[in-house]
């Protein structure tokens, strides 16, 4: 073993849950690949059950849409000052940004402006969906990109940034035994149901409990009044507290339809014959398994503005982007209503074999597994 290994140090910073997860797993393939080596950062329980120094948790930095943000100011302030204390006292010799580009971009720029260091960055801004000017920043600040989408490679290239398709981390976390058509091709496998269960996936930002859950609970009244053998699965993020959620359904509804699930939200994706879910991850997610879903999102009115002179995309959905089709129908802002949702669910509930079969289509087009460990390759090297 090489003695210097003992003192090499890398620093992860992200933001938010799904970052968390998927920094965790980059964490356990760095280690595997070379174990003495110190990890500091800013993360949450999946970075921690690596051993990592976790100088700021990331309950207090999820947040998205302008006016959630500038409420969240002084957390984020916090934990920026924090990162450039670490950065002075103990410098690592990497740096991993995981998501999170508004807080990760301008810690970038302070690490490079200030010292010398290196810094890869895995699941990467989103600029295809909106502020394209980041790439100079990117260009300026990072050393190299790991992307996790296959149409970022192009625009990767022509901005002229070292980066590597390393391909999405969710394929090792959802296989294809998983998916709803090996269920149905495979009757030991299958469980027989005699209701019909459908997933709520709210988000895992305490804004997106807000301002989703509510619209979630009524949709599923209106569909229990058309469906009365239907429950519901509540995901609960680690970010949220259960007695929050409980207490948010007993407010809206007088029906006992609902579990809350505080498991991996694979386990709902298995159980469920359709998903309501917050635009996010989680959809490519429920694509994965082949669960036909409904995307929501609704965010205050200014931010929602404000998105829409900004981002200029097709879809908000990751999976309708991969396709370039609308495989997962999407309500958002003031066309996420119950009635329409519910609406909607029911005409799918009537339809499932050719929603799941329009949803076989992402995973042929994102490749194959392992990329968490080809991400880790790329970090030990830039650690020699």
């Amino acid at each position: 073993m090489n003695f210097c290994d003992k003192f090499k140090h890398i620093m992860v910073l992200t933001g938010e849950p799904s970052g968390d997860l998927h920094a965790g797993h980059l964490v356990r393939k760095i280690k595997q690949l070379r174990p003495n080596i110190y990890f500091s950062g800013i993360g949450g329980p999946h970075l921690e059950q690596q051993n990592v120094d976790l100088f700021y948790n990331i309950d207090q930095l999820s947040a998205m849409g302008l006016t959630e943000v500038i409420m969240q100011f002084k957390q984020i302030k916090n934990a920026f000052n924090l990162f450039k204390k670490k950065l002075n006292t103990h410098r690592p010799d990497l740096i991993i940004l995981v998501d999170y580009p508004g807080f990760n971009l301008k810690a970038a720029q302070y690490a490079k402006t200030h010292y010398t260091v290196k810094i890869l960055y895995y699941v990467t801004p989103k600029v295809w969906a909106w502020k394209k000017s980041r790439l100079k920043k990117i260009k300026k600040y990072i050393d190299h990109a790991a992307l996790i989408l296959p149409f970022e490679e192009k625009i990767y290239k022509k901005a002229t940034i070292q980066s590597t398709y390393v391909g999405n981390p969710l394929m090792d976390d959802y296989p294809e035994n998983i998916s709803k058509p090996f269920f149905r091709l495979n009757p030991l496998s299958s469980k027989q149901k005699d209701s019909v269960i459908i997933g709520l996936l709210p988000g895992s930002r305490k804004a997106e409990i807000k301002n989703l859950l509510e619209i979630m609970i009524k949709t599923a009244d209106l569909i229990q009044q058309k469906i009365p053998n239907v429950s519901f699965i509540i995901s609960q993020a680690s970010s949220i507290q259960k007695s929050r959620l409980k207490t948010f359904i007993k407010k809206n509804t007088p029906h006992r339809l609902f579990h809350i699930n505080e498991g991996p939200v694979k386990d709902i994706l298995i159980k469920s014959d359709l998903v309501i879910a917050a635009s996010g991850t989680v959809t490519l997610e429920a694509a994965l398994c082949c669960v036909p879903t409904i995307i929501i999102y609704k965010m205050s009115s200014i931010s929602y503005w404000i998105a829409k002179l900004v981002i200029k995309i097709k879809y908000a959905g990751l999976a309708n982007l991969i396709v370039n089709k609308e495989v997962m129908p999407e309500l958002l802002q003031n066309d996420a209503t119950p009635e329409r949702i519910s609406k909607k669910a029911l005409y799918m509930l009537d339809h499932l074999d050719y929603f799941e079969k329009q949803l076989q289509m992402v995973r042929k087009l994102l490749g194959n597994k392992g990329a968490a460990k080809r991400t880790a390759n790329i970090a030990i090297h830039m650690l020699t």
